[in-house]
């Protein structure tokens, strides 16, 4: 058995050149909310030295002058294209665990799919031809080798796209080059730390006693090495795990100074929240709010609080938890601040069904059907069904997203033009 690990190149670039043909070849970047920083970056784009997390007005002007695009991110863009990607890796594997936006591992056999670095060639073969994107593919005996060979395959155009670390020879060729940071679950600050050790490659850390750097950095680091030796220390998730907490928040795109505004925000906030609740077939029994001015803002006076409510009977009603806003946030709220942030926590999940109901409260059937309702219609994007308090059109305070771009699959308006 192996684990393949399947990574969409420049996930976020590649969704947005996908309907631009005509920016093939020119730089492309992604920006965070409100066109913040960089978090996403063509080729084209690293190869002029652009920065992740880099601010991108400090790097506008040169970037454009070079003909880089800018886009904001494109949440519903992303999303739908990474149920499209996903929807085609489990047409070619018997098992799928879905990583991330844009990552998946697959378990695999030469049983299954015979010579595994060919099978590797066809599922980036047919992933671009039914979504248009373009993915590498990394395979071992484990999940971190996976991730090794993926890093691999992105990084030398000359493997195809695909790298296959079964090999013991080949992989150690590939550690003694590789430098530690670039483990999964390593990142750059514990690297510096092991590299102040004299564990500068994955090799040396492949080599390097594990009980030892379980005793200095914990039992995950020594798992990391295990994996890294072809001991699986990690079996694929099929399932994904049940959610703890959910949260929806935003910083906004101008500063909230008026209660009624924020209590809009959060409104909106929390109505996004419990779709996903029921989404997660579960009732919440308690809520939390939070508000927050900017820590960086050296010109204004810092101000971040919270509160919180556990509700009597559990629910997963858009009505009830919106109720909690009017509750909370006079709790929280000062006259006199600038606020840059505000978000909605929900927590203490309870399947539905198996929630503890209240004596004295109305039934729940009329309120799981409308909630139902409310969620088909948004589903079938046959229009916007909301709630009085989250307010009508677009507030000031909404997320700055100059560089958006239509979105091509999810909206009626925006479906591309066949000539």
């Amino acid at each position: 058995m192996a684990i393949a690990l399947v990574d969409v190149n420049n996930f976020y670039a590649s969704c947005e050149r996908l309907f631009r043909p005509e920016l093939r070849g020119r730089p492309i970047v992604v920006l965070s909310n409100n066109d913040g920083c960089v978090v996403s970056r063509s080729p084209e784009a690293k190869a002029m030295g652009i920065k992740m997390a880099g601010p991108y007005f400090k790097i506008r002007e040169q970037f454009e002058a070079h003909g880089g695009v800018a886009f904001s991110s494109n949440y519903a863009l992303y999303g739908d294209m990474s149920g499209r990607v996903m929807s085609t890796l489990e047409t070619m594997a018997p098992e799928l665990e879905v990583y991330s936006i844009d990552e998946a591992f697959l378990s695999l056999s030469e049983s299954f799919a015979g010579d595994l670095t060919a099978y590797g060639q066809q599922i980036r073969q047919r992933v671009w031809q039914w979504t248009g994107l373009t993915v590498g593919v990394g395979i071992g005996p484990t999940k971190t080798l996976a991730k090794l060979a993926n890093y691999a395959a992105k990084k030398w155009p000359a493997t195809g796209g695909v790298v296959d670390l079964r090999d013991e020879l080949r992989r150690a060729r590939l550690m003694a080059i590789t430098p530690v940071d670039e483990v999964w679950g390593i990142g750059r600050r514990l690297g510096a730390k092991l590299v102040a050790q004299g564990i500068n490659t994955v090799a040396d850390l492949v080599a390097s006693d594990a009980k030892g750097l379980r005793a200095q950095y914990g039992v995950v680091v020594e798992r990391i090495v295990q994996e890294l030796r072809g001991l699986p220390c990690a079996e694929l998730t099929v399932e994904p795990a049940a959610k703890l907490q959910i949260l929806s928040s935003r910083s906004f795109g101008e500063r909230v100074t008026d209660r009624g505004e924020m209590a809009q925000a959060l409104s909106g906030f929390m109505a996004r929240a419990a779709e996903k609740l029921r989404a997660e077939g579960m009732c919440c029994q308690r809520v939390h709010l939070f508000v927050r001015t900017s820590p960086f803002d050296e010109r204004a006076p810092y101000y971040s609080e919270q509160a919180g409510v556990r509700l009597v009977c559990p629910s997963d009603d858009t009505r009830l938890l919106l109720q909690q806003v009017n509750v909370l946030l006079p709790q929280i709220w000062r006259d006199g601040y600038r606020y840059q942030k505000g978000g909605v926590m929900l927590s203490e999940f309870i399947p539905k069904g198996q929630q503890q109901a209240d004596l004295f409260a109305p039934s729940s059937a009329q309120s799981d059907a409308l909630m139902a309702v409310m969620d088909q219609i948004k589903a079938k994007g046959l229009g916007r069904v909301g709630f009085a308090s989250q307010g009508t059109g677009s507030p000031e305070w909404m997320m700055r997203q100059e560089h958006l771009s239509p979105c091509y699959t999810t909206r009626w308006e925006d479906l591309p033009v066949a000539k």
